[in-house]
């Protein structure tokens, strides 16, 4: 329910949100502190539904609707305890007056053109708005409209396949509306798509009351849609402990960084390191059910380029090929956008996160950057004459980056039936040259639990992702253990070696850049090297170019199964250990195997464990590519121990 096109998202199968069918039905009331969370769930025809507590906050009305051509307009407004009177104009921050009586965080209509705004501060009868849209024309005297309303997103049917902007108008529809790339000012567009129709074949529209709750003597018409204020946690039962790995099918990721199913995530990285296309990829091959992709600030043509890839990307759900679109939800505010509606489709990113998470499915939410999110909190602030922090951002960065990651989670959703989702934050931040002090950087990786640090140096001699190995982390590990010991045992083990391995070379590469490494490797007495630490060097080399670096362009590559990883690093490591032992068992022998006689001798074993990753998934399959890689392995041993004898 909710999910656009009339299917669900792509994923295991779970429970509707809303029943099927409303007749015959058995309703328990379930208090909440908060204004309402409508989970409609249906079991034996029993519903829970979630009531509201009497609480003084600024809340959405009975049967009001987070809809642009709902909301109240100025020519319509005949109360003068409504309208304020714009005081001041400092690009996106508009001051008003005769405003006693409106709330923080209030929605407001700003002009004759009513600009979309909010409330960010209050002192006397003077209202500090920030406009979501651009202010230019709006002058001293234009009224102020209050909607006594918090800025809110509509949460119902139609969300997945959509694109929005940063403060929910759909971006297709304003396009078909008026005719143009821009959108116009002040424009009124609903949300949702109410005239359309859905699998389930209902009687009623998408606002029409489908269900009437009586709590204490009050009446509460419910509708298939219902708004929520974004800045506003959505609630839940419990937060639990994640055990389950959010896979991305980058090899570098899944098998040394892994990241958790409702776990955040940083990649801070340079310009034209990667940061994009990783998020992209996340939001393709990820093991989610439902990816919400928000651009903040970032350039339209790469808004543009998921646009154009995505529908043509396939996955297959339930026997069914299906576009990946069916499970993607777009929130785009780029950069030419105005700069205030930053902060907002953050917001509004999060809260649609939240909302199919209390569905029961597995979100992953991209923000594609963070940065410009802090840039536009930091010019606000300055307009504000608020006082500065480091670099000019606001006191509060760090605060606020804390509130929005702590939002992702696995938890227990509330109502009945009884059900388990998560919300996955993977955030990207791009430092000004690729500076890891940066503020928004240093702030950021005080809060999250998994660090992917993109390196420019690894950008440039093409090595993607660029992930650097010897500086990122992820504090999952444990978390998962009982995860990988239920499915793959020896792959912990063979994490640590790897690592071990790419730590040593590091190491090991200081004297090979004083000396050289042709001398280095040498087989005379004058090599710097032993035999041993060629090895390592060499099977270094394996690990970074056949398997950390990845093609995302290949068919066979963009993707990596998690069996396909842990099978090319168990070749790898066997490699490594083999090559060992027949050095160290020949070191006082006169058949004495050194690493040129290996080289010389198994050409054609390395080469094979450089092909591995050409096995296609989809081509090969699971089976066949397993049973090739325990052939290879099966080879080796044959090959080294012929070379001993």
């Amino acid at each position: 329910m909710g999910l656009g096109s009339g299917t669900r998202p792509l994923g295991p199968s779970r429970p509707s949100a809303i029943p099927l069918g409303l007749h015959h039905l058995h309703l328990t009331l379930v208090p909440a502190h908060c204004w309402l969370h409508t989970a409609l769930a249906h079991t034996d025809r029993v519903i829970t539904v979630i009531v509201p507590q009497r609480e003084r906050r600024l809340e959405p009305r009975s049967g009001d609707n987070m809809d642009f051509e709902t909301l109240p307009k100025i020519r319509d407004e005949e109360r003068e305890s409504s309208m304020g009177y714009v005081h001041g104009v400092s690009g996106p921050v508009v001051v008003a007056s005769n405003m006693s009586g409106a709330a923080m965080y209030e929605l407001v209509r700003v002009g004759h053109e009513e600009l979309v705004g909010e409330i960010i501060r209050l002192e006397g009868d003077l209202a500090t708005i920030q406009v979501y849209e651009e202010t230019s024309g709006v002058s001293v005297g234009d009224p102020v409209l209050r909607t006594r309303k918090p800025l809110s997103v509509e949460l119902g049917p139609g969300i997945m396949g959509a694109i929005f902007d940063g403060i929910q108008r759909p971006l297709s529809e304003i396009g078909l509306t008026t005719g143009s790339i821009y959108i116009p000012r002040g424009i009124n567009v609903s949300p949702l798509d109410t005239e359309r129709n859905w699998e389930f074949t209902p009687t009623n529209g998408l606002r029409d009351v489908v269900l009437e709750l009586d709590f204490e003597g009050k009446g509460k018409p419910l509708s298939l849609t219902h708004p929520w204020p974004v800045r506003q946690v959505r609630p839940y039962a419990e937060k639990l402990p994640s055990t389950q790995p959010l896979l991305t099918g980058q090899r570098v990721l899944d098998a040394l960084f892994p990241c958790v199913l409702g776990g955040t995530t940083a990649i801070p990285g340079a310009f034209g390191c990667g940061k994009t296309v990783i998020a992209q990829s996340l939001s393709k091959f990820s093991n989610s059910d439902v990816i919400v992709y928000v651009g903040c600030g970032e350039r339209g043509n790469e808004m543009a380029e998921v646009l154009r890839d995505f529908p043509e990307l396939t996955l297959e759900v339930e026997g069914k090929m299906d576009t990946i679109m069916k499970r993607t939800t777009l929130i785009a505010n780029t950069s030419n956008m105005p700069v205030a509606a930053r902060e907002a489709s953050i917001y509004t990113g999060i809260t649609i996160s939240e909302y199919f998470r209390d569905m029961g499915y597995n979100v992953s939410m991209m923000a594609d950057s963070t940065s410009r999110w802090a840039e536009a909190l930091r010019e606000i602030s300055g307009r504000l004459a608020e006082m500065p922090a480091d670099s000019g951002y606001p006191a509060y960065l760090g605060a606020r980056l804390a509130s929005f990651y702590e939002r992702a989670g696995w938890v227990r959703c509330l109502g009945n039936p009884e059900r388990e989702g998560s919300v996955s934050i993977v955030g990207a931040v791009s430092p000004p040259g690729g500076d890891f002090s940066d503020p928004v950087t240093a702030a950021t990786l005080g809060i999250v639990q998994v660090f992917w640090g993109l390196d420019k140096k690894l950008a440039q001699r093409k090595h993607f992702p660029s992930v650097n190995w010897l500086i990122s982390y992820s504090r999952y590990g444990r978390l998962l253990d009982d995860y990988y010991e239920r499915h793959f045992p020896e792959f912990v083990s063979l994490r640590t070696r790897a690592k071990e391995i790419l730590q040593e070379e590091e190491e090991l590469a200081e004297i090979v850049q004083l000396v050289g490494k042709v001398r280095s490797m040498e087989r005379t007495a004058g090599g710097s090297l032993a035999e041993l630490d060629k090895i390592t060097l060499e099977v270094a080399k394996l690990l970074k170019d056949d398997f950390l670096q990845q093609n995302g362009h290949a068919p066979y590559d963009r993707y990596c199964p998690f069996y396909k990883t842990v099978g090319i690093l168990q070749n790898i490591i066997a490699f490594y250990d083999l090559a060992r032992h027949s050095v160290e068992t020949t070191a006082h022998s006169d058949n004495q195997l050194t690493w040129a006689i290996i080289r010389d001798n198994l050409g054609d074993v390395l080469y094979k464990l450089s092909a591995m990753k050409f096995k296609d998934p989809v081509k090969d399959g699971e089976l066949k590519i397993k049973a090739d890689f325990a052939s290879l392995l099966e080879e080796m041993h044959n090959a080294f121990h012929n070379l001993e004898d």
